[in-house]
């Protein structure tokens, strides 16, 4: 079994930089605090950008898009993750108005993204920490600007964080046999296109539905064992 530092760093950061968030409060300008979804959009396009560019067959990473897209629609996978956190809301007996768009939010961003998912699966296949370390840290800031905005809901986006990439980084080591090296390239360029949508949408350039995108994750692979 793998211990799964990144997630850890990745709880911890988000938990510090949402504390620092509720601590602030309405303390916190708008002007700060769209500056820091400006910054966190800039270097997680840059970081999108890299990953992406590593592609060796852009048939894998246009099919993989396009199909994931479609495939996540249908499922309807942004209204699933809605439901369950208004369920969480009901649990932990919350009374902030904002702690289902706050966690929703969030989750997105920090859970579901596919710098999550990438950086578990490097985490879980060659024991590389990179993708997750530097996720934490740009969490921590987003975090931080979240929770000064939608409150104690964000914090809650922790939990998910570490149950689901430290299981994505157990299960990865299961696929090492079977992974080779063009399909986690692939993974990892489809996984860059996201994340360039993730840095779109900071940046506030357009609304895109990321949550419904992520089956492409899954595409990816599987084309690039048949096309690679």
């Amino acid at each position: 079994m793998i211990l799964p530092l990144g997630s850890l760093f990745n709880v911890a950061c988000i938990v510090i930089g949402g504390t620092c968030g509720l601590a602030l409060g309405g303390r916190l300008p708008e002007r700060v605090r769209h500056i820091v979804f400006s910054g966190l959009g800039l270097c997680v396009l840059i970081i999108g950008v890299q990953m992406g560019m590593q592609s060796k067959n852009l048939l894998v990473l246009v099919f993989s898009v396009l199909l994931g897209s479609i495939t996540g629609e249908l499922l309807n996978l942004e209204n699933m993750l809605t439901r369950a956190a208004d369920k969480l809301k009901t649990l932990v007996k919350s009374n902030n108005s904002k702690f289902t768009e706050g966690f929703v939010s969030t989750s997105v961003l920090f859970c579901i993204g596919s710098m999550a998912i990438l950086g578990s699966f490097e985490e879980g296949l060659r024991g590389e920490h990179t993708i997750l370390f530097a996720k934490a840290i740009l969490d921590g800031f987003a975090a931080m600007a979240f929770a000064a905005t939608y409150g104690i809901g964000v914090l809650f986006s922790a939990i998910p964080v570490f149950l689901y990439q430290g299981s994505l980084t157990e299960f990865a080591t299961y696929l090492q046999p079977i992974m080779t090296e063009s399909m986690m390239t692939e993974l990892t360029a489809t996984g860059g296109a996201l994340i360039i949508g993730i840095g779109i949408s900071l940046l506030e350039l357009r609304t895109i539905s990321l949550t419904n995108m992520l089956p492409a994750l899954l595409f990816a692979p599987i084309f690039a064992h048949f096309l690679g």
